[in-house]
């Protein structure tokens, strides 16, 4: 579960890292650093969101019946699975104009409102809606293995946003320069792998709950050529059932919906990486903008404007 979790929360952290850089790299540029303590405080709040989405998703469902339960779990992991795929192809789609329309966001928040409280607003939605879909697919991931290590899983999401804080703080200081198409891309394929196997379990869920039929009909059964426990090569089984919840014994139904889910979303997440798709168009502001002048700009706006490219 470390590396799963690693790799969902780098993925989500460093979103809502860019756009905190991108609202502070703002404030810096139109002079009014006095609001950086109500960005911070809006951010306090945000993360407070997952936290709370998280213990509702731990210990709140323990109070219902096991039918009850299933149907929360199944339905819960299709609602985490939506929601991320959504924000892949979001971000696809808009991130070379996220710095353009955050800073037109913050232009009339503090136009209309001048005591900055909108800039508390912003960050609580932005930071907030990364942090409720991170702990909606991480809670996913970990309910649909097999095996789960609460101190792995705990390291993997610390250890992720951790590393997505430290990425976005060094893009906003304009320290490094990360190609952004490629990260977003390797990590879009690797959350859409994880994905499928989210969806298929969801559907085990519900046929577990009986909303869903064919609970005993299975598509095949590998069981019995599993490894042993105490096989060197078991150690893969729990790694490819963490993080892509691979099931040696899939019901038809769920070997359906993770095909069904798996090759239209991957076949057009391609098409988009490669341009196949239409995004949105570049602003006048940016199309006039040559790629050297990125480079002029203070550190902070910079890192900023390299985070959209």
């Amino acid at each position: 579960m470390f590396v799963a979790n690693l790799l969902i929360a780098l993925r989500e952290g460093f979103e809502a890292s860019l756009v905190v850089g991108i609202i502070a790299a703002y404030l810096v540029k139109a002079g009014r650093r006095d609001l950086m303590s109500r960005l911070w405080f809006g951010v306090g709040l945000a993360a407070l969101i997952p936290l709370g989405v998280g213990a509702i998703l731990t210990w709140g469902p323990k109070t219902l019946t096991f039918q009850a339960q299933e149907i929360l779990g199944g339905g819960l992991s299709l609602v985490a699975v939506a929601m991320v795929t959504w924000m892949i192809f979001w971000m696809g789609k808009n991130s070379r104009e996220l710095k353009h329309d955050i800073e037109s966001d913050l232009t009339k928040s503090l136009r209309n409102h001048g005591s900055g409280w909108g800039v508390v607003w912003i960050a609580i939605l932005a930071v907030g809606r990364e942090g409720v879909e991170t702990a909606l697919f991480i809670w996913a991931t970990v309910k649909s293995s097999m095996r789960t290590s609460t101190v792995a899983t705990t390291a993997g999401v610390v250890a992720g946003l951790a590393l997505a804080v430290v990425l976005g703080w060094a893009v906003y200081r304009g320290a490094v320069r990360i190609n952004m198409h490629r990260f977003f891309a390797l990590t879009g394929g690797f959350l859409i792998l994880v994905a499928a196997g989210i969806v298929s379990y969801g559907v085990g869920d519900l046929q577990e709950a009986g909303l869903l039929p064919g609970i005993m009909t299975h598509a095949w059964d590998y069981s019995a050529a599993l490894p042993a426990s105490t096989s060197p090569i078991y150690w893969l089984y729990v790694v490819l059932v963490a993080m892509f919840q691979v099931n040696p014994a899939p019901t038809v139904l769920q070997t359906i919906a993770w095909w069904v889910y798996l090759i239209p979303v991957l076949a057009l997440f391609i098409a988009q990486v490669n341009g196949r798709l239409p995004g949105r168009a570049a602003g006048p502001r940016d199309a006039r903008k040559p790629a050297a002048v990125v480079e002029s700009q203070p550190s902070a706006e910079r890192g900023a404007a390299t985070a959209t490219t």
